[in-house]
């Protein structure tokens, strides 16, 4: 079910880049949550194309419809079916695409794979597919406030070498949500928008680091050994488009410290177990412990550039491609909502599989 993610609550998408639409069925959603497309429509407005000067210009208004799965403004337990339409096409733009393969792209691996591919905007392979994802994600949102009070967030934390200093605990979404590029630091995402311009106006396309944060998880969310909490966050970050890296907590650098340094120690506060530091990133044997999860996913830069290089074509002659179309100088502000989305649909399944093995405690 390669078309599927998650196991109690769970979603699958369709649809295509130039396609006539994209969707996503998600099943598993408890009945009586309030919900109706005005809780849907911010998160995708939030990932739509031509929003701003440092992203895409295609032209969508990404307006959902959800066909199924509520009543009188409440979901009913049954699957909820949820459909964008596609309405800027211009597959013109990808007419030499048709014979040659766009490098660091899908189109190779996809020809060898199947035999066939979608050679207008990727098919499957576009960021478009991810409108299913955010649409799903926002329910997963929903749920995760009200039966759980969860909240999620994502921000830009580096492009390319300019880098934020942002404390996790404290940053809101209002934050998030004041500038183009999503970094809660205004200083530093003025910066970020300069360089994005320039590495449009040369041809050119940059990528960067963001910063997942979950905030109000009880503890025991998540399965031992390989459905760790960090294991599912990981496969749910690595499978978006343009995702190279993923680590939590004190991450990478965590390399760095002593084991003395880097363990969290324990300390109880009105009956409550919490950590003096958060290293672990919230998660500790592959389960919640209480503190705030944290993470960080690399983005490479965007593979389409206006700029010719080399590659072959189908009969395997080598030949040069130059970028055309309509495309995104840094897939980061846009990506703030994917990610916001994967980290609620890992969490919304984990919590209903920790009820469900956990009610007769």
């Amino acid at each position: 079910m390669p078309n599927t993610f998650g196991h109690l609550f769970r979603i699958t998408t369709f649809g295509e880049s130039h396609g006539g639409a994209v969707g996503v069925v998600i099943d598993g959603c408890p009945p009586m949550l309030d919900l109706d497309e005005t809780d849907i429509q911010p998160e995708l407005d939030r990932r739509r194309p031509g929003q701003s000067k440092i992203v895409t210009p295609r032209n969508e208004a990404d307006r959902v419809t959800i066909l199924s799965g509520t009543f009188e403004g409440r979901t009913i337990g049954t699957p909820i079916h949820m459909l964008v339409h596609n309405e800027d096409h211009r597959p013109e733009a990808y007419s030499e695409m048709k014979t040659k393969f766009r490098p660091s792209h899908a189109d190779y691996t996809y020809q060898k794979k199947f035999g066939i591919r979608n050679w207008q905007g990727g098919g499957r392979s576009s960021a478009r597919e991810t409108i299913a994802r955010v649409a799903g994600g926002a329910v997963a949102k929903k749920l995760l406030k009200q039966r759980f009070g969860v909240e999620v967030l994502s921000y830009v934390k580096q492009v390319q070498k300019i880098t934020a200093n942002i404390d996790h605990e404290k940053v809101k979404m209002r934050d998030v949500e004041s500038n183009i590029v999503r970094c809660p630091e205004k200083v530093i995402a003025e910066k970020m928008i300069r360089l994005i311009e320039r590495t449009r106006k040369a041809g050119n396309t940059v990528g960067g680091i963001i910063e997942g944060v979950a905030r109000g998880l009880p503890v025991g969310w998540g399965e031992p050994v390989f459905d760790r909490l960090e294991a599912d966050l990981a496969k749910a970050m690595l499978s978006l488009p343009a995702s190279k890296g993923f680590e939590v907590g004190s991450g990478f650098q965590g390399t760095l410290l002593t084991g003395q340094e880097h363990n969290d120690p324990m300390r109880a506060r009105r009956g409550k177990v919490r950590t003096t530091q958060n290293n672990s990133g919230g998660v500790q044997g592959g389960i919640s412990n209480g503190e705030t999860l944290h993470f960080r996913v690399a983005f490479k830069p965007v593979a389409t550039i206006m700029r010719e290089q080399e590659t072959v074509d189908e009969n395997h002659k080598n030949t040069t491609l130059r970028g055309r179309g309509r495309h995104d100088p840094c897939v980061l502000p846009r990506a703030v909502p994917m990610v916001e989305a994967m980290t609620a649909l890992v969490l919304a399944d984990h919590a209903l599989r920790h009820r469900a093995q956990n009610q007769w405690k």
